[in-house]
């Protein structure tokens, strides 16, 4: 069981397209749209909120994503009926980028307070963390990080190269790790930071990770890499 997602928008083809692309990255994740008002007019409705919440929630939680204002002011409305279960988190985040950095992070089985923060820290590069490995291990370097750190270069085979996918399997495995690790330095555990990379074919990933699971991190990505994230 994996925390859910509610996704809030004054339009119903908005909420419906943000569940749509974020269930490819999470397909084990319940995701939830409620949008627009209950005639399917563009607006928020409190009770299809509401409904969301209770099919969201399956036991480990759920974490409110919204559009506008407004959409805030009736999510709120929403958790206050319910008398603000602390089941349920409202995260401050971009809808697109927010959903889909929660579910990943939900994906890989992440606790209620760590989707909301991945879902809030979607686009901010300070969320990076030390980095994994894969392929050819280097020597530890000051750049590489900590004293220790695992650090490897890999080169991507496949056509597309780290698009939307690869980045989600990356880090929504890594994610369920003990380690800090970077990708051509940013956070490996953010799919939001490995897709701005732009890696396409041919370019190479320069890892680096610390921490208790930095080694099995490194192999990881490793293996993806080497197989192509399964594209070839």
């Amino acid at each position: 069981m994996s925390v859910g997602l509610v996704i809030v928008s004054h339009s119903v083809q908005l909420a419906a397209g943000v569940v749509e692309l974020a269930a490819q990255m999470a397909p084990d994740v319940v995701l939830i749209p409620a949008g627009g008002m209950d005639d399917g007019g563009i607006g928020t409705s409190l009770d299809k909120v509401m409904t969301a919440l209770g099919l969201a929630d399956t036991g480990a939680g759920a974490v409110v994503l919204t559009d506008l204002g407004s959409a805030v002011m009736t999510a709120e409305s929403a958790l206050e009926f319910m008398g603000n279960p602390d089941t349920v988190l409202l995260a401050n985040a971009p809808l697109v980028e927010g959903s889909i950095a929660a579910a990943v992070a939900a994906q890989s089985g992440a606790a209620l307070d760590v989707v909301c923060k991945a879902a809030e820290t979607a686009l901010n590069p300070v969320a990076a963390s030390p980095a994994g490995g894969t392929a050819t291990a280097l020597p530890s370097t000051a750049d590489a990080g900590e004293a220790g750190a695992v650090t490897a270069v890999v080169t991507l085979i496949n056509p597309m190269g780290l698009h939307a996918r690869p980045a989600a399997v990356l880090a929504g495995e890594l994610g369920a790790m003990d380690v800090e690790i970077e990708i051509n330095g940013v956070d490996g555990q953010s799919v939001m930071m490995l897709m701005t990379l732009g890696a396409g074919q041919g370019a190479e990933l320069n890892i680096s990770a610390t921490g208790p699971d930095a080694k099995r991190a490194v192999d990881l990505v490793r293996r993806e890499v080497e197989a192509g994230f399964g594209e070839i």
